[in-house]
């Protein structure tokens, strides 16, 4: 039985009547619907991030250097995304979202479990992110898979051993190699992440101010200010200072 393109719409390609019933804001105020729909998107975005980790991950698996670095592209790609749609929530005024804020009940960011999915798949495995991962319960099943993978690091460092290089080679000479690109890639990726964060920080000061407690019972901006200096790749990072010694 073959597949009746010619019956396919637009709208029913993208299941749009469901798609647009999903926004269902519980309070009158119209700021709620900017506020839902920015997270929802979010939501969209984690999920294609996690498939595109995913492949990346394969990639590695199959020691294909160049491939690897066509994930990280399209990655670093959609993190800039997630980062920029920040900007529409800054145009909530405080005081409009004071209005629908209860609405939301316990409910709170830290609760996305495709971030968290996120998170533990870049390489996040310190005690204090497995405690906040406890938090809310049992640890979801994407996030437990993402857990019991090898971190990105180390699956790209397994990359680099299996052709006998180590990471400062990389930085020596005038041609730079894929494997090069692929860990200065990475490093964009780290460092869009960490101005997801920062972006995230300055959002919540904004509409919440500095020390009012986040929802659900969270610290707010005082907790994500916290996790701006996490770092996914530290060997990455650390190799830099090897070629400048104990010069001031």
């Amino acid at each position: 039985m073959s597949d009746n393109a010619s019956d396919v719409t637009y709208g029913s390609y993208l299941s749009l009547d469901k798609l647009l019933e999903l926004q269902a804001p519980r309070s009158p105020h119209p700021d709620e619907l900017l506020f839902i729909i920015v997270h929802q998107a979010s939501e969209l975005w984690f999920k294609e991030i996690l498939h595109e980790l995913d492949l990346l991950i394969d990639a590695f698996t199959r020691h294909e250097a160049e491939f690897a670095l066509f994930r990280m592209g399209r990655i670093n790609a959609l993190m800039r995304i997630v980062s920029s749609q920040l900007s529409a929530l800054e145009t909530l005024p405080p005081q409009h979202f004071a209005e629908f804020r209860r609405h939301l009940g316990s409910s709170s960011g830290s609760q996305s479990v495709q971030f968290r999915a996120i998170e533990a798949t870049s390489g996040l495995r310190d005690p204090h992110f497995l405690h906040v991962l406890q938090e809310h319960g049992d640890i979801p099943a994407v996030v437990r898979k993402a857990l019991s993978r090898a971190p990105l690091q180390e699956l790209y460092l397994d990359l680099l051993r299996a052709q006998s290089i180590d990471i400062e080679a990389l930085y020596v000479g005038e041609r730079p190699s894929t494997l090069f690109f692929l860990a200065e890639a990475l490093l964009e990726y780290e460092q869009e992440f960490g101005l997801w964060r920062f972006k995230h920080v300055q959002l919540v000061e904004r509409v919440l101010g500095p020390l009012t407690g986040g929802t659900g019972g969270t610290l707010g901006a005082k907790y994500l200010a916290r996790t701006i200096d996490q770092k996914f790749f530290p060997e990455l990072w650390a190799v830099r200072a090897k070629f400048y010694g104990s010069a001031g």
